[in-house]
């Protein structure tokens, strides 16, 4: 039988692509009611903040992740509460634990965490456009052409919006303005590229450009000529879909692990709590993937074990979580963004023995 940490890590897997594809029907909605004459008529006015909010990029366009966070909340308080070892109360009584995904401190976990969730989401991606308007401007663009980056065009087929930058996040936009720079600058192109050490092969230094623009940058300097600008167009607009793409799975990983881990902390607790037991009795012990993704500050937390519930593990940047993915204490995204670690909750019987003997 699959392990309690082997079924959460199955349930995070299953439960991931569907928030990732709830962010991208929220985006492509967005993109699809977004009156594009109003966000031009604001760029015309060089109103960037008038053109933010034409784009209606509020919260409620991304209520269906809410839901999707609170499935996956209740999901693992769930599985979590199945696998608990028999608990008994100071008197002997087996005590019966059940999941409970209504009660106060549950509630606000996933309120809180939803209400995170959907803040950065939005901040992130308003700082993207307003990114992107300033780099039109200064490229020289039209007010029509920067609304077309923003939330792309119409394709006849479907009559949806395809393309545009829309869901990407501040950095990733950053990624596609240097590469620009450089693709063009005939005089800067190798910047675009990498020599592997070991095979001597070139590689790209963003690998969202796709391979196929190692090709084309190559053979415009071994011909010692300058890209054309549908090649740079065809490039950063490849650069551009892919970091759009990269942004909704990093969100349905990200959050979907937060939810699962936070719902499994909650558990232990309501089993503590059933039981009337104290806290101390728990000791929990971070465990890293230990591959080659694995980041080092995580690498630096495997194996390390505090007793308690609300202690947090310190990482080498000084952010604190109680659990892989927790963020209620001001971890950062450096410390929770696709992580796959996990925390092993045990139970000193020994101790919980000992101070039922009158220790």
């Amino acid at each position: 039988m699959a392990t309690l940490s082997q079924q959460l890590e199955d349930l995070i897997d299953r439960l991931s692509p569907e928030m990732e594809r709830l962010f991208n029907e929220a985006i492509a909605r967005i993109k699809d009611e977004t009156v594009v004459a109003r966000v031009i008529e604001a760029l015309e006015r060089r109103d960037v903040d008038g053109a933010v909010e034409a784009l209606r990029i509020d919260s409620e366009a991304f209520s269906p992740l809410k839901e999707a966070l609170r499935q996956a909340f209740n999901q693992g308080g769930i599985l979590t509460v199945g696998d608990l070892p028999r608990l008994f109360d100071p008197m002997g009584a087996r005590v019966l634990v059940r999941w409970d995904v209504s009660n106060q401190r549950a509630e606000a976990i996933i309120r809180n965490s939803a209400a995170q969730m959907v803040t950065g989401i939005l901040s992130t991606t308003e700082a993207a456009v307003r990114r992107t308007i300033l780099s039109g401007y200064e490229q020289g663009k039209g007010p029509k052409a920067i609304g077309i980056d923003i939330v792309g065009r119409i394709d006849r087929v479907t009559n949806r919006r395809v393309g545009g930058m829309l869901g990407a996040t501040f950095d990733q936009i950053e990624y596609v303005e240097k590469a620009r720079s450089i693709l063009s600058d005939p005089e800067r192109l190798r910047e675009f590229l990498v020599k592997d050490r070991v095979t001597g092969e070139w590689k790209l230094r963003w690998t969202a450009a796709g391979k196929p623009a190692i090709r084309t940058v190559l053979k415009a300097i071994n011909e010692g000529k300058a890209l054309t600008p549908d090649q740079i167009k065809k490039i950063t607009g490849d650069m551009t879909n892919r970091y759009v793409k990269q942004r909704g799975e990093t969100i349905g990983r990200t959050e979907t692990l937060m939810a699962v881990t936070a719902a499994k902390h909650e558990a232990y607790l309501q089993a503590l709590n059933k039981a009337g037991r104290d806290e101390s009795l728990v000791t929990r012990r971070w465990r890293a993937v230990g591959d080659r993704k694995t980041r080092h500050s995580h690498m630096i937390l495997n194996g390390q074990t505090l007793q308690g519930m609300d202690t947090p593990f310190m990482a080498e940047n000084g952010d604190q979580l109680r659990f892989p993915g927790d963020r209620s204490l001001g971890a950062g995204a450096a410390s929770v963004v696709n992580c796959r670690c996990d925390c092993a909750y045990s139970f000193d019987f020994a101790e919980l023995y000992a101070r039922s003997r009158g220790r």
